[in-house]
């Protein structure tokens, strides 16, 4: 078998060790060849593209990304490890493929960001705060999913985000998803991926974001989501055997072979409400561990600050990302309910 290193490019053999070493190629190495033809550019620190040997019209264009939050290593690991076997030849491509570390600095801090939360800094918000060091890096990540689909197909499915994260805390769903609000109907292709992927539970968001699957829905035209594949453990101490339903779906998109649809697809919930911090005097009425997705029954108090209350109004709600540490003025947390059965019937 042919290894990348013998197209003189070991970054492609451990993309995540270059990358935290702060390696750069020079400038007549950021380009070659990896097994059966497929052609690699190195782009910016963390950003590889890869395009397939053959490419037709309508040819998908897939981006894969992870480490917009610097601590979120298991689905780093995952991508590592994907980009070395595309370029040995042990994984197949068939497909356009762009491959971003996210907050690479963050990363090697072992930290989850330095001054602001990347994935709240996406569509134009960084200039909110041009001296945020992750600033540069939202803009740049922008640009980058901006001429990678600008050269991509415009057929119906083509264009493909799969953002992939870990949970800071447990989850009554392990592993979810979250979709974009673009206001178009949600892609049936996507919810059969997620339940591919073993996704058990889908959020849709239904105000617009600034998280980067949000950017590229709506940027892009890209059938985007963000995926939580479990919870937040350091370089080297994660078992990536529990990944193994998303990092197969993801080679089976990559490869072309993905089809028949899985026996189940994800529950779906809709956001209808977030806890929104005003003030350092707010008090988030939970348990501190309380896991993700965990239901409260109607009149139950759950947040304060000043003269706000946040009190459950449905039957029942589920508790969503609850942080009571985030800055004035972000969200604390999401109120879900369950709109499994309507959303399902409206898939296109």
């Amino acid at each position: 078998m042919t290894s990348s290193a013998d197209h003189g490019m070991p970054m492609l053999d451990d993309f995540l060790a270059y990358t935290l070493a702060g390696a750069r190629p020079a400038a007549s190495e950021t380009q070659g060849a990896c097994a059966h033809g497929a052609r690699w550019s190195w782009l910016d620190d963390g950003v590889l593209s890869i395009e397939p040997a053959v490419r037709e019209a309508g040819t998908r264009s897939v981006l894969v990304s992870a480490g917009i939050h610097g601590d979120e290593t298991a689905p780093i690991e995952l991508l590592s490890l994907l980009v070395r076997d595309i370029a040995n030849g042990a994984a197949a491509l068939t497909c356009r493929l762009l491959v971003i570390l996210g907050n690479v600095d963050a990363m090697r801090d072992a930290c989850r960001y330095r001054d602001d939360d990347l994935n709240r800094l996406f569509s134009g918000r960084h200039l909110q705060v041009p001296e945020s060091h992750e600033a540069p890096r939202a803009a740049a990540l922008e640009q980058a999913a901006l001429q990678f689909f600008a050269a991509a197909s415009s057929a119906p499915g083509a264009r493909w985000h799969l953002d992939m994260h870990t949970a800071i805390r447990a989850s009554a769903f392990e592993q979810f998803a979250l979709l974009p609000h673009t206001g178009k109907p949600f892609s049936r292709a996507m919810f059969e991926w997620l339940g591919a992927a073993r996704i058990s539970a889908v959020l849709l968001h239904t105000t617009k974001g600034n998280t980067y699957s949000h950017f590229t829905a709506q940027a892009c035209d890209a059938e985007a989501c963000t995926l939580e594949l479990g919870k937040v453990r350091p370089f080297g101490q994660n078992d990536l055997t529990r990944f193994a339903g998303a990092d197969e779906a993801v080679r089976a998109l990559l490869a072309g072979t993905h089809g028949d649809a899985p026996a189940q697809l994800p529950r779906v919930f809709t956001v209808i409400d977030q806890l929104t911090k005003q003030s350092d005097a707010f008090e988030l009425l939970v348990a501190a561990d309380v896991p993700n997705f965990t239901p409260f029954a109607k009149d139950t108090l759950l947040a304060r600050d000043g003269d706000y209350r946040y009190t459950v109004r449905h039957d029942e709600e589920r508790l969503v990302f609850p942080n009571a540490t985030v800055k004035p003025g972000l969200r604390a947390g999401l109120l879900v309910v369950d709109t499994t059965d309507d959303t399902l019937s409206k898939l296109v």
